[in-house]
């Protein structure tokens, strides 16, 4: 396994993997993903924000992060955190464990950068998700009303979402 940045020539595959989450959200009633723009994802690789998860040479899962959140987070969100969004897995590789790869690598880049926080949220109370969230190690704080989602994307709007971290 190797983590490493995504780049432009990975944005067809981490599109079919954000198609293949919704569908698999859709399968489990839960709060189904938007369509994404590609402006956003291309934003995120030119700044080294969007990270992929390699076995050999398939990428086994992708993710976005953030080091600031305050549409989510709000008074919060002055912590020096990472906040881990979007994580979609290819279907070959789910029940592998991958999250808790994902938080290794999310330490040790957050202490390499002076970080204090690992956050993370899903939109409702999906029970499946908060439990295993907290197996790798996030502590769950909750459930939260949004109060301003303009800026985020549209599966937050006029919801709630589950917060997660972990405190270095």
């Amino acid at each position: 396994m190797k983590i490493t940045n995504s780049n432009t020539a990975d944005i067809p595959e981490i599109f079919r993997l954000y198609r293949l989450a919704t569908a698999f959200q859709k399968t489990k009633k839960c709060v189904q993903w938007p369509e994404f723009s590609t402006e956003l994802v291309s934003k995120e690789i030119a700044e080294s924000r969007q990270w992929k998860l390699m076995i050999g040479q398939i990428v086994a899962c992708v993710w976005a992060v953030t080091f600031e959140d305050p549409e989510i987070w709000e008074e919060k969100d002055v912590d020096k955190a990472m906040y881990i969004h979007r994580i979609a897995t290819n279907p070959e590789y789910r029940g592998q464990h991958l999250v808790e790869h994902i938080v290794t690598w999310s330490k040790g880049y957050a202490q390499e950068n002076k970080l204090d926080y690992i956050r993370m949220d899903t939109v409702g109370e999906n029970l499946g998700l908060i439990s295993h969230y907290k197996k790798c190690g996030f502590e769950y704080l909750g459930l939260t009303k949004l109060k301003s989602t303009v800026s985020l994307p549209a599966h937050y709007e006029n919801a709630c979402v589950s917060l997660f971290q972990i405190k270095l």
